[in-house]
């Protein structure tokens, strides 16, 4: 896996995935932005939360679970002095579909976070992480 960053002006930044995606990360003002991008830190969430997204969808269809939509919702804590590093983080799952095992879903939660999802298991060695999930149920035909 690769990735190329660029600075553009400022503290401005175009990175590039090695599959050819790109992003545009800023900064602040007060620190020299524009605020013309995602920061950072925000993209490492973003990260974990499409990692542990994609695999808790997966976990629930392969299960034959009848998903058709979720959520995922990240709080984030930081400490207060540099390294500025990431001491809690919380993800909670809203998980849509008609009639959805709450055990099911529980399962990819936990597989996702215990066993599959390489970004929380790497956060996880600096921040305590938790999670929960809550079940919307479509009712109808």
């Amino acid at each position: 896996m690769k990735a190329r960053i660029k600075w553009v002006e400022g503290a401005a930044f175009v990175g590039e995935s090695g599959s050819g995606h790109s992003v545009v990360m800023d900064g602040p003002p007060e620190n020299g932005g524009r605020n013309l991008g995602i920061r950072p830190m925000e993209m490492l969430l973003i990260g974990m939360g499409g990692c542990t997204a994609f695999d808790v969808v997966h976990i629930l269809k392969k299960a034959r679970q009848p998903v058709e939509d979720c959520v995922v919702e990240i709080q984030a804590e930081r400490a207060e002095k540099p390294p500025r590093v990431f001491t809690r983080i919380h993800v909670h799952f809203i998980v849509t579909g008609r009639a959805l095992s709450d055990k099911q879903v529980g399962r990819a939660v936990r597989l996702s976070a215990e066993t599959y999802c390489s970004a929380s298991l790497m956060l996880g060695k600096a921040a305590e992480i938790t999670h929960d999930y809550e079940l919307v149920p479509v009712s109808g035909g």
